[in-house]
C-alpha cells in the first residue's frame, strides 16, 4: 500500500513516551500529513479545539488521562471527530462485550506502518 491516498491530514498525535511519538510524527509526516503532538491527555486538550483536526491519534497507556477516556473528552466537544487509539491491549477493546473506547479504531501496539494507514483510511473515509 502507498501514501494514504495522497490525501493530507491534520493529526494530533498523543503519546507520553517521547521516542514513540516522535517516531509517529517522522511516519506520518512522510505522508505527508501536517502533525501536532501533545504528550499527555490533559495536553492534548488544552490545544484541541473542534475542525482544527482532522484526526486525533492517541494511546491508551498513559499517565493521568488514559486514551479512552481523552476519546470521550474529545467526543464530547465534538461527536464526529475521528479518534484512534493505538494499545498493547487492543483485543480487550476488540473483543464482543468489551469497554466502549470512545475510539472509532483500535490498534495494537506495535504496529506497522502499513497498519497505521489502513487504520487512518478506514475511519476518515
Amino acid at each position: 500500500m502507498t501514501k494514504s491516498s495522497n490525501q493530507s491530514y491534520r493529526i494530533l498525535t498523543v503519546d507520553d513516551e517521547p521516542a514513540v511519538s516522535k517516531a509517529m510524527q517522522m511516519l506520518l509526516n512522510y505522508d505527508g500529513h501536517e502533525v501536532q503532538t501533545a504528550d499527555s491527555g490533559e495536553a492534548a486538550l488544552s490545544v484541541y479545539e473542534p475542525d482544527k483536526f482532522d484526526l486525533v491519534i492517541t494511546d491508551y497507556s498513559m499517565v493521568g488521562m488514559k486514551g479512552d477516556q481523552l476519546a470521550a473528552r474529545i467526543k464530547q466537544r465534538r461527536p464526529d471527530q475521528p479518534v484512534i487509539m493505538v494499545t498493547a491491549f487492543a483485543n480487550q477493546f476488540n473483543s464482543p462485550g468489551s469497554p466502549s473506547s470512545g475510539a472509532d479504531c483500535v490498534i495494537n501496539k506495535p504496529f506497522s506502518l502499513a497498519e497505521l494507514r489502513e487504520a487512518i483510511v478506514r475511519v476518515l473515509n
